[in-house]
Formats: C-alpha cells, structure tokens, sequence
C-alpha cells in the first residue's frame, strides 16, 4: 500500500500517542494578558458599533464563499493526512472540528475566521506546509483553535479586517476603525499568547512549538532542517536580558504578534509551570 503523503511515517508518531483534555475550558489555559486586554477593550468607545457595521451576516457571507472559491477544504478524501492532524488537536482541545482549508500564497501564515452563529474556518497558507513539519504543522493548527477556544471571533475577524485592509468599511468607518486600530493591536498580542498555550497542549512538547516560532522568524525549506530551537532559545532569553525597553515596546506598537523571541521564552516559561503540568497530567490517553 502507497503512503498517503509523504510524512506518512511522522504523522503516525503523532496521532494517538497524546493525553486528551477531556472538559479543558479556556480560562484555564488563558494568559492573563489576554484577560486584561479584552477587559480593556470591553471599554473602548464605538467599538460595538464598528462590529456591526463590519461583521454583519453578509460580511460573514462573504468570507466562507472567498475561501470556498478560492482554496482547496481538506477533509477525509481531501489531503486527509492533514484532516487527521485537525481532528486530533480538536480531541485533545475537547471541541468541534472547524472547517479547514489551504490556500495559494507565498507567504508563510494561518488565519481564522470565528464569529459567533457563523460557520469557523481555519486557513493554511501552501508556503506554511511547505516549510514546516507534519507535528508543527499541528502546532500552528491548534494555535488557531485556540481563537475558537478561547472566544476570541468577533475581536479577531475585526483586527483582521483593518490589518489586511478589506475594503468592505464605509469612510466613516475607516475613520472610526483607525482610532481602534491600536487598542485592537494590543489585544491581538495579548490574545495570540493564550493561542501559544493552546497549541503547547496539543503538541505537549515545548519544543514543537519553539521551532515553530523560529521557522517563522527565519526559516525557508532549505535552511529548515539545519535551524536549532536551542539556540533561539538561548537567542530569546538573551534579548530578554538586554535593557532599552521602552525601544522594546515602540518596536512592537504596530505588529499583530509578539516579537517570535519573546513568545518563544513565554512558551518556554509556561511549559515548566505547575499550571501547565496540572493540566496535561489531568488528562486521559
């Protein structure tokens, strides 16, 4: 019998051999900066506003026929290898498994749309299975369950909207949108370090999900292969030793991400916590 991809021999190594999360609820892996953003966000002025105008039924409309129109859906007959890597990490996350599909684009990235009472979708860039391996490739997975998981939809669609620059907002709704648009950044960071947890306890390797952030910063399918997570590890923690941190702040003031070596060290920390152990050892094989 032929191999249904070429990680077939790695894929099997991934699937099955991880504890399931039975009942695991988002405050319970949550960072506490995401907390707090979204508490500050909760208080910003026209916001609400700016949400309907932008996430209407027929914007959301649109969204699920672009990707349906324009990428391939992975499902059972469809690249089921990856659809195996979905449904694994939705197991271990105890939820439902979102729509996945996979889209042209050089540009190595994932995306989620989640709004309440719509239909969830996750995107894989080609350039991002081209570059990492079957159990990163879970890893970046289960960082956008982690939206889901963690409610994060309407928030996250509406700073997706204003960074990518749908045009679907009137103009005095872009006029609107760009006074939120540093309150909705800020929040971004935070949240994508709740998503960092969420795809450490479906990968349940620290490590996994290191070389992950390191192959986003600096990585190509050539050079892969010979990148040490070690390193960026000790790469992380020396930026975190060095002062200047107010150059540190304005430097990440426009990004949608925290800065990969800061991540990397978060991750670091959480997967060495009792908080983290509690949670993997509660679970079931």
């Amino acid at each position: 019998m032929k191999p249904s991809s070429p990680f077939s021999a790695e894929r099997l190594r991934i699937v099955g051999a991880k504890r399931r999360l039975l009942g695991l609820r988002a405050e319970q892996f949550r960072h506490p900066w995401d907390r707090e953003a979204t508490q500050a966000l909760q208080q910003v002025p026209g916001l609400d506003a700016l949400i309907r105008l932008t996430l209407g039924t027929a914007a959301q409309e649109w969204f699920y026929l672009e990707n349906m129109a324009t990428g391939v859906q992975v499902g059972p007959n469809q690249l089921p290898w990856l659809y195996e890597l979905l449904q694994e990490a939705c197991q271990i996350l105890d939820m439902e498994v979102p729509l996945l599909y996979i889209r042209q684009n050089p540009q190595p990235n994932a995306y989620t749309l989640a709004v309440r009472g719509a239909q969830t979708f996750i995107v894989l860039h080609t350039s991002l299975i081209e570059l990492l391996t079957p159990a990163e490739l879970q890893v970046v997975m289960a960082h956008e369950l982690g939206h889901v998981k963690c409610e994060h939809g309407v928030y996250l669609t509406l700073a997706n909207l204003l960074v990518l620059g749908v045009a679907q907002i009137p103009t005095w709704g872009l006029w609107l949108a760009q006074g939120l648009r540093t309150s909705l950044l800020q929040w971004l960071r935070c949240a994508e370090l709740s998503c960092d947890r969420a795809a450490l306890l479906v990968a349940q390797e620290p490590q996994v999900v290191v070389n992950v952030l390191m192959k986003l910063a600096g990585g190509s399918p050539k050079l892969a292969s010979q990148l040490d997570g070690q390193a960026f590890l000790a790469q992380a923690r020396a930026y975190s030793q060095r002062g200047w941190s107010w150059l540190k702040t304005t430097r990440t003031l426009p990004l949608t991400h925290p800065l990969p070596v800061l991540r990397a060290q978060e991750i670091d920390r959480w997967s060495q916590s009792p908080e983290y152990w509690r949670l993997v050892a509660g679970g079931e094989n």
